[in-house]
């Protein structure tokens, strides 16, 4: 398939800038995958669409303070690091801007004057760093890094705590799983209250998850890995499940289909590099929760692949004629 395929036109008000207030007040789209249909419906009320016995998989990663504001000393310019992931010895990952201007030796001042320097290039126009005073760069997140919401929300979040899923526990992502930024405590208690178990996984969002796909015939297109967790407990409750695997996010669908094989989760901490596209036949998930995707992303390609990318495309037009809120701090998609 081709890349256009894949594309859909969007007014930019539908660009939703916040979340719902209360989160389970945003709008639901319900599309059925047997025959077509499409119904609107309030999130809090996804329960009419899941029985006793299903099993809801949610992503617990937390998204770290990973965008740091710097100057150069020489000049005074300014420079935004993205810390993307640890590497031995203190160091990050990290993609730099205006990165062809820092090269290896280079010297950042972050926050209250700390020194950041960029120790080496590495593949993909990304750069080392570390502190030149032997510091902890996450100490330093603590005290100046900010969420690193997406370029297409242009006010700074009220409370960084809006980026963030109520599942939220284990660090290490650069960007949140939106599909779980939906569910309230409440919402949660009346879905356990109704027969539902809800089971946790981790795979740390990175930047390969929105890495833009710019090969017109999209199999030529690589995903970058990702790093994933599944517990024991985890993999045994989705094992022993009495009705559907419901993945709540693309990010879940991707450790549930890297970890699967003849039909059975395995428990493990690994990366996928798994790249779900029309014609991809799924092992376990069953049931999916998601938000709306920016057009031409591997996103799109995999809710496409989920429900066919013919009533996935009618379900977008639908969508933007009933003025939903689209992206990640947008209204949201059960695929059942």
């Amino acid at each position: 398939m081709r890349l256009e395929d894949f594309d859909y036109r969007l007014p930019t008000e539908l660009i939703a800038q916040r979340p719902a207030a209360p989160r389970d007040s945003s709008r639901l789209l319900v599309v059925h995958r047997a025959d077509g249909r499409l119904e609107h419906r309030i999130f809090r009320e996804i329960g009419a669409y899941l029985t006793p016995g299903d099993v809801l998989v949610v992503n617990d990663t937390r998204v770290i303070p990973a965008r740091l504001h710097g100057r150069r000393p020489e000049t005074g310019g300014a420079v935004e690091l993205l810390l993307l992931r640890p590497v031995s010895g203190g160091g990050w990952e990290a993609l730099v801007r205006p990165g062809r201007r820092l090269k290896p030796g280079a010297v950042v001042h972050v926050g209250p004057g700390v020194p950041v320097e960029i120790a080496d290039r590495l593949p993909g126009g990304r750069r080392l760093i570390r502190r030149a005073d032997g510091g902890d760069l996450r100490g330093l997140m603590a005290i100046a890094g900010e969420m690193p919401t997406p370029p297409y929300i242009h006010r700074p979040l009220d409370d960084p705590a809006q980026y963030q899923t109520m599942f939220a526990r284990t660090d290490g992502a650069v960007a949140a799983p939106t599909a779980g930024l939906h569910f309230t405590s409440q919402l949660i208690e009346a879905l356990r209250a109704q027969g539902i178990v809800i089971v946790a996984l981790t795979l740390h969002v990175g930047p390969g998850t929105f890495q833009p796909v710019v090969v017109e015939e999209i199999a030529r297109h690589q995903v970058e890995p990702e790093h994933y967790a599944i517990g024991e407990d985890a993999a045994a409750a989705i094992n022993a499940r009495r009705g559907r695997l419901v993945a709540v996010g693309t990010t879940t669908v991707r450790a549930l289909e890297g970890a699967a094989a003849d039909g059975i989760v395995k428990s493990g901490v690994g990366w996928t590099d798994l790249f779900i596209t029309p014609g991809y036949r799924f092992r376990v998930v069953e049931a999916l929760v998601t938000n709306f995707h920016l057009p031409k992303t591997t996103l799109l390609m995999l809710v496409c692949a989920f429900a066919g990318r013919e009533l996935i495309m009618s379900a977008y037009r639908e969508a933007v004629r009933e003025r939903y809120r689209f992206y990640s701090f947008g209204d949201a998609m059960l695929i059942v």
